[in-house]
This record gives structure tokens, C-alpha cells and sequence, in this order.
């Protein structure tokens, strides 16, 4: 069984005559990035190295694994110092703090040292050797010193100041944006039909060379039954959060990367993955993280309220496969 996803807009123009398909790939973010696309005549083919430069400046500035990125010195800095950010992480703050404000804190990008103390950050990795889950103190620690700090946010300066020990992690948000820069700068090239991805988040508009969209298979919980689901990405971007991709086992329990901030511990929820189709792949990113902290009840209603198409797989302890639930807005697109 299979569905299929369509968007309800539809721009009919074709490539333009003359157009050559095109590819181009490299590395990204500790993962591959790929795009291809219809190349109209008289543009130029380096679009894969302009590709790869947008990338590079956005890991080095928004890496939490580099510790001379923007990020990492503001991580970094003392206490009352104030650190340029310039445009592309202010837009990419911005939008990660209407998230935080919107989703009563169950997305924070300032919980970079609850992401560290549970392993998933660069520093004392889960999957490392002496290891070991933090103990119930440590936890209630981190959250008591979030809640101390104040990070102020000038955004017409286009600077951040550090009230000391803040710890910024944009790893799920930048991806999504990097995404859409790959696509902004295709498009200042005069391309208007392509598909990009970084690490399965995608976006794509226009067609193929047979008119057809760019038709990509949803990504699905590894081992688990589910429909087959597949998207005409024309105009749309897609992201998923789940939580088979990094984990480990506590108390027979799995440890999702997935953690509430306002908990300060590993989701404990039934959702195993959260899909989001939107025009913007950084709102995708973020808000599938959103919705799986918020949970099956309180995610669906978030996702409902703003009109978002999503879709929730859960686990259920009394069956072998997974169920799933959607919006209203998902539902519309099915074919």
C-alpha cells in the first residue's frame, strides 16, 4: 500500500527550452548534500562550488562541533560580552526563539548544555567509551542554570549578548535553513526547477525533465511496518525527527538525541517520528523537532493551529506496527 502526497499549488511552467539536467554533491555538516536540477542554457555549471561555499559559511558559523564557528565563540565567551552574529544566524535565531515562544519552551534553542550532559553534543559522547546517563542532580542543575541566565538578542545589531554559560545548539534548525540557502542560491542563478537535500531533509520545486515532479519516498522508522508514503516536492520542503536515529538503552528504555527542555530528559512520549512538509525547509526542521517533544495530544493540536501538514508515526506496546495520525492540511494533499 502506498500513499501519495501532492501539493494543492501547482505552477505549470516548464524548464525552460534548452535545459540540460545536473547534478552536484559534496560534504556537509557530518553528512552529504546532493541537488539536481534542470540547468537552463547560458547559466554557469560551477553552481555545485557556489553550492559548497554557501554551506561552508553556514557551518562556520552555526557548528556547534567547531569551536572557532560564530557559535562556538559565543558558547565560549565571558560573561556581558556581546558577539556579531551576522544576517544568516540573526534569521536563523529569530526564527528558532518564535519556535521557543510558540511551543511554551518544548523547543529551545539554548539547551545546548542539556544536549552535552546527555551525550549527543560534541563532548562526552554517548557512544563513547565510560559513557553513563547523568544522574537526576546533574539534570535539575542544567535546568536550574537555564532558567538563571538571560541571553539578550539585539536584532536590528545583529549581535548576541553572553550572560555567561549559555549554550547555544542550532543542529536542528540549521540544516533545515542550509536547505533553503541551497535553493535561494539556485535560484539567483535563474534556477527555478530542482531538488536539494542535506542528510533527508529536502526541498524542491519545478519538475523533472518528463514534467513529472520530484517525487521522493518519506522517510519511515527503520524496522517498524508502515505505508509507504511518497511527496511531489514542487514548491514544498520536508523534514523528519525521529527518534531511531541516535539513542541509547536506560532501564530498557529508549534514550532518544530527542530531548524536552522542559524536562531536561530524553522524550518520553509515543511519537517515533514527526514529518513536516512546508515551503520552508528551516521551519520543516524545527518544527518536526517541535512536535515530537510536544507529543501525540499536544503536537497534533500545535501542528493543527498553525495549518501545518504533518504526520506522526507511534509506537503502540500492543502492536507490531506503528500508527499513524496526520493533519487536516497533510490529508488535503493526499492523492
Amino acid at each position: 500500500m502506498r500513499q501519495v502526497l501532492v501539493p494543492l499549488a501547482i505552477d505549470p511552467s516548464p524548464p525552460p527550452a534548452g535545459s540540460t539536467l545536473f547534478d552536484a554533491a559534496g560534504s556537509t555538516m557530518g553528512t552529504r548534500w546532493s541537488a539536481r536540477l534542470m540547468l537552463p542554457p547560458g547559466v554557469r555549471s560551477k553552481l555545485g562550488e557556489r553550492m559548497q561555499a554557501e554551506l561552508d559559511g553556514i557551518v562556520d558559523e552555526m557548528s556547534h562541533w567547531l569551536p572557532d564557528s560564530v557559535l562556538g565563540r559565543y558558547n565560549r565567551a565571558p560573561a556581558g560580552s556581546w558577539i556579531a552574529i551576522g544576517p544568516r544566524f540573526a534569521e536563523v535565531l529569530d526564527y528558532a526563539l518564535g519556535v521557543f515562544e510558540a511551543s511554551g519552551g518544548a523547543y529551545d534553542p539554548y539547551a545546548g548544555a542539556l544536549v552535552n550532559l546527555w551525550g549527543f553534543g560534541p563532548e562526552r559522547r554517548y557512544d563513547q567509551a565510560g559513557f553513563y546517563a547523568p544522574a537526576p542532580e546533574a539534570v535539575q542543575d542544567v535546568l536550574a542554570q537555564r532558567a538563571a541566565f538571560h541571553p539578550v538578542f539585539d536584532r536590528e545589531g545583529q549581535r548576541l549578548l553572553q550572560p555567561g554559560g549559555a549554550l547555544l545548539d542550532l543542529s536542528s534548525v540549521a540544516k533545515g535553513y542550509a536547505v533553503d540557502r541551497l535553493a535561494f542560491c539556485l535560484e539567483q542563478h535563474g534556477v527555478r526547477h530542482y531538488v536539494v537535500e542535506i542528510g533527508g531533509e529536502l526541498r524542491g520545486a519545478g519538475t523533472k525533465p518528463d514534467g513529472q515532479p520530484w517525487w521522493v519516498t518519506l522517510e519511515g522508522v527503520p524496522g517498524a511496518e508502515s505505508v509507504e508514503t511518497v511527496a511531489a516536492l514542487h514548491g514544498l520542503a520536508v523534514a523528519t525527527s525521529g527518534d531511531y536515529r541516535r539513542y541509547f538503552e536506560q532501564n530498557a528504555r529508549r534514550a532518544s538525541h530527542t530531548l524536552d527542555p522542559r524536562s531536561g530528559y530524553p522524550i518520553a512520549n509515543d511519537v517515533a517520528s514527526s514529518t513536516v512538509l512546508h515551503a520552508s525547509c528551516m521551519a520543516a526542521d524545527a518544527l518536526s523537532t517541535t512536535i515530537t517533544v510536544l507529543g501525540a495530544g499536544a503536537g497534533l493540536a500545535f501542528a493543527e493551529e498553525r495549518g501545518l501538514a504533518a504526520r506522526l508515526l507511534l509506537r503502540r506496546e500492543r502492536s507490531h506496527g506503528l500508527e499513524e495520525i496526520t493533519t487536516s492540511a497533510w490529508r488535503a494533499m493526499l492523492q
